[in-house]
């Protein structure tokens, strides 16, 4: 019983050394530049145009879902400029306003390190309003305990 397993695999290895052999043979470049363009280090593939339009599509996708989040951030911190300016109007009717007239701006822009550079300097914007916001309230606040400890 060893004996024959043993024979069988001798002719199953030789087989794949007859069959490696023909496949290099067949599979093997014709001419010279087959060689050389299978062997030599190429330049990085150049995407076609599908899967360049799907990685367009891609980060437009993402730079969608980022200016959507901030313009809803945006939102959420105009809740707390509740005073209104010299006209009248709330501070928070006139952001939001500023905002919809940004965004509605920049609506159509395609350069991707554009629409990086309005999405940061709006995230910029938006933390530092908010910051400011809190400082103020906090000096207020820190005012209004000062004053009530003086009296």
């Amino acid at each position: 019983m060893q004996q024959k397993c043993r024979s069988l695999a001798i002719l199953v290895s030789r087989y794949d050394a007859v069959s490696l052999q023909r496949r290099f043979l067949h599979n093997g470049p014709d001419t010279l530049e087959e060689l050389l363009d299978r062997h030599v280090v190429k330049k990085e593939k150049s995407l076609d145009d599908d899967e360049e339009e799907l990685l367009t599509r891609r980060r437009l996708t993402s730079n969608r879902r980022e200016a959507l989040s901030l313009y809803r951030d945006i939102l959420r911190a105009t809740r707390f400029f509740v005073w209104p300016d010299s006209r009248g109007v709330l501070w928070r009717d006139i952001l939001r306003e500023n905002a919809r007239k940004e965004f509605e701006a920049a609506r159509f822009e395609k350069d991707p390190e554009i629409v990086t550079r309005l999405l940061i300097g709006g995230r910029d914007g938006v933390e530092s309003a908010l910051e400011k916001l809190v400082e103020k309230q906090r000096q207020q606040i820190e005012k209004e305990r000062g004053g009530g400890n003086q009296r």
